[in-house]
């Protein structure tokens, strides 16, 4: 049951549910090593065609730029991204997925993918194109 933190009890249970979503892959990916904020930056950092600047990772992903360069230090401490002088401006750096980084993010993504699949599994086809119907029409009224 969720607890009212609106005047909607809709909007109560979506917040639930996406927290619950969220902390259910979390706890997927903890399992390897891996969290729902790394992730989201090596997908960010994989579909780049090129090696993305700091503030535009930060943006990507939604995060505080200060949270992005944690976020990078730790992932650079690991091996899975570096930085590599920006091209233009010699003070700047960009970031880009290493050899190791391209296999942990597709490592994630697969777990990412079940993790999703099993909490929807409940859901037929019907289902999933209605709640993505009411849901596109949300988003529609909120643009």
């Amino acid at each position: 049951m969720a607890v009212h933190g609106s005047s909607d009890i809709l909007i109560d249970e979506l917040f639930e549910t996406t927290h619950r979503l969220r902390l259910f892959v979390e706890a997927r990916l903890r399992e390897k090593g891996a969290s729902v904020a790394r992730l989201r930056a090596l997908r960010m950092l994989a579909r780049a065609e090129e090696p993305l600047r700091m503030r535009d990772l930060s943006e990507m992903t939604g995060v505080a730029a200060r949270t992005t360069t944690s976020l990078v230090d730790s992932l650079e401490r690991d091996g899975l991204v570096e930085r590599v002088r920006h091209p233009e401006d010699r003070r700047a750096f960009l970031v880009r997925l290493t050899d190791e980084g391209v296999t942990c993010h597709r490592e994630a993504e697969e777990i990412d993918r079940l993790a999703l699949a099993e909490a929807t599994a409940a859901l037929d086809e019907d289902d999933r194109l209605r709640l993505r119907g009411l849901l596109a029409r949300i988003r529609e009224a909120t643009a």
